[in-house]
């Protein structure tokens, strides 16, 4: 399966080395930072953004960002952001029955291995991946009492962050990288 369009044939020197970064960390071939040469200001900003990703903070650790960077993938049914974000969860301790209750196959009360915090977090992604946004008071109650501002504002960002890559990803027609083969 190939995207919509096919990267530019010359990639600007910046843009070169900002994806090479990019490929050898992620051991792939990086379809989206090539295609978003066609636009430079697109793919630096894209890739600041990304540079910026929360990975752990504070309380939020890596699990519980994983967690939310799967939730709002598959709730943005996004299978490049599934295949990437789903990568290696089994290190993080998260297990067949939970990635069931993140694809929406169990319901997250159902997974005993879920904490408050992360059934939260996880219910928080989806909802910012929802269209039209819609928060009830009682939930971003639940979500006060358990996350301080700043947990607040990386969940949301978290998810948001995904929900950016997944429409544009999707735009695209870009398929899979291959991270969970």
């Amino acid at each position: 399966m190939n995207a919509f369009i096919e990267p530019p044939r010359k990639i600007s020197l910046l843009l070169r080395i900002g994806i090479w970064t990019s490929e050898k960390v992620t051991g792939r071939r990086m379809l989206p930072a090539r295609i978003l040469a066609w636009y430079p200001k697109a793919a630096l900003g894209s890739g600041v953004l990304e540079s910026l990703v929360a990975h752990h903070d504070g309380k939020l650790d890596e699990r519980m960002l994983k967690l939310v960077r799967m939730a709002a993938s598959f709730a943005a049914a996004c299978p490049f952001c599934i295949d990437m974000n789903s990568h290696e969860h089994e290190s993080l301790g998260i297990k067949a029955d939970e990635v069931l209750a993140l694809r929406g196959q169990l319901g997250l009360e159902s997974v005993s291995t879920f904490s408050v915090r992360e059934q939260l977090a996880i219910q928080y992604a989806r909802l910012v991946s929802q269209t039209p946004l819609k928060f009830h008071m009682d939930f971003i109650d639940q979500i006060k009492a358990n996350f301080d501002e700043r947990e607040i504002v990386i969940l949301a960002s978290t998810a948001a962050q995904v929900n950016y890559w997944a429409r544009l990803i999707q735009a695209l027609g870009i398929p899979p990288a291959g991270f969970s083969e």
